[in-house]
């Protein structure tokens, strides 16, 4: 795709949404990352569900070493493989107690360390938490990068790559927020929506849907 398309992709993007932000509801970095463990294989709602009685109990490391492995599941039996979940979310929370001093860590080689936590939530953590340019690839962007023509790539690394490259330095910090809601509302898996998108005229897919 011309670099001047993805810049005005972009750019329409921003205008449709000024302060695109994640839909998993946190005050504190510690509390994002919580919930961006649970939110593996999982909606936002199910863990915006859950957190919100958990996190009015225990939204530190200490706190939720207090609740012990069984009495974390209690709050987080309603989301997918909760039980691998618990187990993480103890080491993790042992982890950062002992290493860091209770903080989350603003490293990618820390954060990637901890149990439970990959590429993708590293990338969520230092993006939406420590507001570096960074963009975590799921689903949604996967699909949206390749559909699109933005960034086309067979792994989710190499879309990512080629997304930090192609984005221009403006929209960086938050192509991460754009592009995966644009996939969740807009650019859906089955049917896209590709009559009420913003971008359609720029979108490079053959084969839209313009109901």
């Amino acid at each position: 795709m011309k670099k001047e398309h993805i810049k005005e992709i972009f750019k329409r993007l921003k205008k449709h949404n000024p302060k695109p932000t994640t839909e998993l509801h946190y005050s504190t970095p510690f509390e994002l990352l919580i919930a961006v463990i649970l939110s593996a294989q999982a909606t936002d709602k199910s863990v915006n569900k859950a957190t919100a009685v958990l996190f009015e109990v225990a939204n530190t490391p200490e706190a939720i070493l207090a609740l012990n492995e069984r009495g974390l599941k209690k709050y987080i039996k309603t989301i997918g493989l909760f039980n691998n979940k618990a187990k993480n979310i103890i080491k993790t929370c042992r982890i950062l107690v002992e290493k860091y001093n209770s903080q989350v860590p603003e490293d990618r080689a820390a954060l990637e360390s901890l149990p439970g936590v990959g590429r993708k939530t590293a990338n969520v953590i230092l993006n939406t938490a420590f507001g570096h340019p960074t963009i975590a690839v799921d689903t949604h962007i996967f699909r949206v990068a390749n559909r699109t023509g933005i960034a086309p790539g067979k792994t989710v690394l190499e879309v990512e790559k080629k997304l930090l490259e192609v984005v221009p330095a403006p929209y960086k910090k938050d192509a991460h927020h754009w592009l995966i809601l644009h996939g969740r509302y807009t650019c859906i898996a089955r049917k896209p929506r590709c009559g009420s998108c913003v971008i359609e005229d720029l979108c490079e897919f053959t084969e839209k849907n313009l109901d």
